[in-house]
């Protein structure tokens, strides 16, 4: 069970929905965790299926910040769930072995699937594509441009930076601790059982990329909030698939 948990932490990054705030775990939607599976739910079990699994998309839709997909290859058809990306009828699309669930019901569908399949990590065209709704919260085309002019002074304390001091000084500040004050623009919540909080100050370059830091957390504050996080910095973190970040804090807490 250790290793089954371990294998599937890595599951579910970024992007995310570039448009509102993608839905965290619920009662219909799990997060990738069997302890937070459905009570009422079948266990899930691993796949262990030889590599991904690929076809071609007949059916498709989006809900609760995931995106279902029905792949067919060969005549058999085999429902598959990602986090939400932008996908359509037609394409060859792959996804990683992940959790089997038999007899799912999602409640925001309104359906039960015989049989599905939870990836371990975003829907992939087949080639290794992604479109730009694909892309993480750290990837360049997926940065949150803000429609309002936002100022929100510095935290204070000796390891207090501003967004935009934090990308100049990734380098020195790598996997050390930091306090950052920011407006909360966006929030992805449970995916790899965890909070993606997207931070902004005022300072950085939006042209650049360099006004919006990426925070992972346990607490959940709601987007407009202005919240001072501690956590620690890592520079260029990439998760493989495509997903790679200039800047991230990660276990990043809330001080009161």
């Amino acid at each position: 069970m250790k290793q089954l948990v371990k294998s599937l932490s890595f599951a579910w990054l970024l992007v995310l929905p570039s448009l509102g705030v993608a839905a965290g775990p619920t009662a219909s939607h799990p997060a990738l965790a069997p302890a937070t599976l459905p009570a009422a739910t079948p266990p899930a079990k691993e796949d262990k299926g030889d590599g991904a699994i690929t076809g071609k998309i007949v059916e498709t839709m989006n809900s609760g910040g995931y995106t279902y997909v029905n792949l067919e290859k060969n005549g058999k058809k085999t429902w598959v769930a990602a986090a939400e990306s932008r996908v359509k009828v037609g394409q060859e699309a792959s996804c990683p072995s992940g959790m089997k669930m038999d007899n799912f019901t999602s409640k925001t569908l309104k359906r039960t699937f015989e049989s599905i399949v939870f990836c371990n990590s975003p829907l992939e065209t087949v080639g290794g594509k992604m479109d730009a709704a694909q892309k993480s919260p750290g990837s360049k085309g997926a940065k949150v441009a803000s429609a309002e002019a936002i100022k929100v002074e510095k935290a204070n304390g000796a390891n207090a930076y501003t967004v935009g001091d934090i990308y100049k000084n990734k380098s020195r500040l790598d996997k050390k601790t930091i306090v950052v004050r920011g407006k909360v623009v966006k929030v992805s919540s449970g995916i790899m059982n965890k909070n993606w909080i997207h931070l902004q100050d005022g300072t950085g370059s939006q042209k650049k990329g360099t006004h919006n830091l990426v925070v992972t957390s346990q607490d959940l504050p709601s987007v407009g909030d202005v919240v001072t996080m501690q956590g620690t910095l890592y520079k260029d973190k990439d998760f493989g698939s495509g997903y790679k970040y200039d800047v991230i804090v990660e276990k990043a807490t809330i001080q009161k």
